[in-house]
This record gives structure tokens, sequence and C-alpha cells, in this order.
């Protein structure tokens, strides 16, 4: 009888899971040994049996990834399988070299094995880049297919950082959805806006059945991919954003380059702030993606409040555009400037976990990112912003923070929404 390959999954609590279900769960020539977690401080210890199958009456092991050598030795590990994204490709190298080095073999699934088969018209929205503009496209599009008489709903990329079997499969139509779900802050960033345009959110850990019931309740499908993954779902239609502030991104991170070379439509944000960066994005296409369409759009911003010359700002941003997607600042930093205001360095008020935060990221100027996987983190958020020595606070978080906040300063929200693109326009409603 042929013996099993052990496999460890490398995951962060989302395509892990999928990879798991899509490719060894229930297949009895692979014994998945455990999955490591990196970047997200989840609940989960165990991948519990509910959904595990019938090959793993216990569930399955989650590790810290840090211990990645020994459970190689350990459990002797046939196969690494790397299922996370965001990453340079010199970290995805790294490691590689780690399991290589323990004697293991190092394995990126792609999307023919692991991409489900939809019965609806799919959409996929993704990225190069954390925080290229990806949800704000998503938005544009999603208006223009409901204003088309099309009943529209939304596959986000996964964040199950809870009790996973309850998570299974998560359908969010309002609101209070958010509040019984405890959803995370940065669950809140990706939903919040899509729930109040009157959109319906699925997400979860069994892609299979959230697929299953969001084709169930409506038209077409759009796949919000978060994280610059590349879509769970064969996709019709797929369009990548580039971010024209970090060129060279899309040739340097995975799987933000497969999706620019996988793509029909290469979308370049913020070409505005650097024209140059445009230019490099554009001959990088005509080298990676020859057949896509490549087309410029623009995003603007409204500010909700009174904002002056000379005032004192603290700014609070997207959270994982600012931390792992490596902007040094965003949309809040640029609007309190464009007003005349001053912004205050936030890290000399860093409360808590932000004091860590900063020493990992040097490359934040001295704005917030808005971090809240846990209620004490969302408490460190807090007294940070409450501790800065400012007349107000910029939010530029897609989420409503005076909600979860209790903030010691007047409060100036800034938004942001994708301008019309012809081009994509004409895309989107060939597919009606």
């Amino acid at each position: 009888m042929t013996k099993r390959a052990n496999v460890l999954i490398l995951g962060a609590a989302g395509r892990d899971y999928h990879n798991f279900n899509m490719v060894f769960r229930d297949r009895k020539e692979y014994n998945v040994v455990g999955f490591t977690h990196a970047q997200l401080p989840t609940e989960a210890k165990i991948y519990p049996a509910k959904l595990a199958g019938k090959l793993y009456p216990k569930g399955i092991q989650i590790y810290d990834e840090r211990e990645m050598e020994r459970i190689i030795h350990q459990k002797q590990v046939d196969i690494v399988c790397l299922s996370y994204s965001d990453l340079s490709h010199h970290a995805v190298m790294h490691l590689a070299s780690r399991a290589l080095a323990c004697g293991a073999s190092f394995m990126l699934l792609g999307p023919a094995a692991t991409q489900l088969s939809p019965k609806k018209p799919v959409i996929a929205v993704c990225a190069v880049r954390t925080g290229a503009g990806k949800s704000p496209l998503t938005e544009h599009i999603s208006l223009l297919l409901k204003r088309s008489g099309k009943k529209v709903g939304i596959i986000r990329h996964p964040m199950p950082y809870g009790d996973l079997v309850s998570q299974e499969v998560q359908r969010f139509a309002s609101l209070e959805d958010l509040d019984r779900n405890k959803c995370t802050l940065e669950e809140r960033e990706d939903y919040e806006r899509h729930i109040r345009n009157g959109f319906t959110v699925y997400a979860g850990v069994d892609y299979a059945k959230v697929l299953a019931l969001a084709e169930r309740e409506n038209d077409i499908i759009i796949w919000d991919g978060g994280n610059n993954d590349f879509p769970f779902i064969r996709p019709d239609l797929m369009i990548t954003v580039a971010d024209a502030m970090r060129a060279g991104h899309e040739v340097g991170y995975h799987p933000g380059e497969t999706n620019f070379r996988m793509c029909d439509i290469i979308a370049v944000n913020k070409w505005e702030k650097s024209p140059k960066g445009a230019q490099a994005i554009e001959r990088n296409a005509k080298d990676a993606n020859p057949r896509a369409m490549v087309v410029k759009v623009s995003m603007e911003h409204k500010v909700e409040g009174k904002l002056r010359k000379g005032m004192r700002v603290v700014v609070v941003e997207d959270g994982p555009t600012i931390t792992h997607g490596e902007m040094p600042y965003g949309i809040g930093k640029i609007a309190a400037e464009a007003a005349g205001c001053s912004v205050v360095d936030a890290s000399k008020s860093a409360k808590g976990i932000y004091e860590k935060i900063y020493r990992e990221y040097p490359h934040i100027q001295g704005v917030i990112p808005a971090v809240g996987y846990s209620e004490r983190q969302l408490r460190d958020l807090e007294a940070t912003v409450n501790a800065a020595r400012a007349d107000a606070v910029v939010l530029a978080t897609p989420t409503d923070l005076t909600k979860l906040l209790r903030i010691n300063k007047p409060a100036v929200k800034v938004s942001y929404r994708m301008q019309p693109c012809p081009a994509i326009d004409r895309m989107v409603q060939a597919l009606l």
C-alpha cells in the first residue's frame, strides 16, 4: 500500500482552509498533519473535525508558523503547501528554503486545482497589493449592475478568525449581522460599505457551500478578492487593480503577479499621484499580459466634517493597507494635508500593540493603521488616538469607528469612491 504523503499547510485563516477543502479533504493519498498560521491572532487552535472530513475525526492541529522546522521533522512532513497571500517573492522563497532545508517539498496550488465552477456569471475584482483600490472598484461595479436590474451577491475572500464551525457559511445582509457575528474591525472595513449599499456579503470557510447559497439568492456574483489573492471561483471577467504608487509590486509579489498575468483588465489606480509609476505598470503589462486591456481609474474622496488650515490632526487609515500593504499613509493624510492641516506623528502616542506595530513597520509615516482583530487591539487603537495631542481625528477607514471607539476629540470622516470608467463599464454590461 502506498504511504500517505504527510502535508503541512502554511496559512493565515483563509486560503489555507479553501485549499484543504478543494485538494486534501477526504483524499486518502494525503495526510494533513497540521496548519500553521502567520500574520493573524486567530482564536482557533484546532481545525474542527466537523469541517475536516471523515479522515480527521480529531480535527487538525493549528501551529505557529515559527515552529515550521520542528513540525516538519517531528511529523515527517513530505510536502509543505503555501496557502496565504500578499507576500513578496523574496518572502515566498524564504519559506520555500526553510522547507527544502528540512527535506520537504514545497507546493503552490494554482487556479485549476482550487477554483470552483459557478452556475451564475461571476466578475472577479482582484489586486496586485492590499490597498490598491479593489473594494471601491467592486462597489462601483455592484452599483452599476444594480442599476441594470440585476440582483448582485458579493462573495468576499475569507476572514474566519473565531469559531470556525459557526463561520462555515456566513451571510451579512445588515449591519446588525456584523455585530451578531462579532466581526473584527478588518471584516467591518471590507463588508460595511457593501451592506450600506444594499448588498448581501457572503464569506466563510467552505466556499462550495458559500457559493451555492450566493447563487440561490442572486443573478450575478462579484468576487471581492481580498489580500490580493486570486479567485476561489472561476470568473467570466477578471479585473486586477494595480497601484501606481507601488509600481513594480505587480511583478514582485505573490500572488499579485498571478492576478496581473491572468486577468482580462488591468486597472491602474492612483495614476495621478504617480504618472511615472503608471507608465511603469503599463510597460510591465505589455510584457506580462499583452492580451489584457489596460485602463486608468481614479478615486475621489469626500470629507464629512470641518478641516481647517493650521489644524493639528491625528489620522487613522485602513489597517492592512498601511501595515503589510507597505503604504506609508493613505487617503486620510492626503485629505488632511490638502486642507492645510498639520498631521501629528501618532507613533509618539503609541499604546499597547501599536508600540510593536511601529517597530515592525518603520515605513509608516505618522498615521495610525486601524488594527482590530481583538477587543484588546481596539482598546489600544482607542488609547493611541486619545493620547495624540491633536485638535481632531481624521477617520479614513471604510467602517464607522465612532461606533466602536470612545474618542475624546472631534472626528472628521474621509470616504472614497471609484469614479466611472467607461471601458470597464462596457465590459461588465456585456455580461448581462
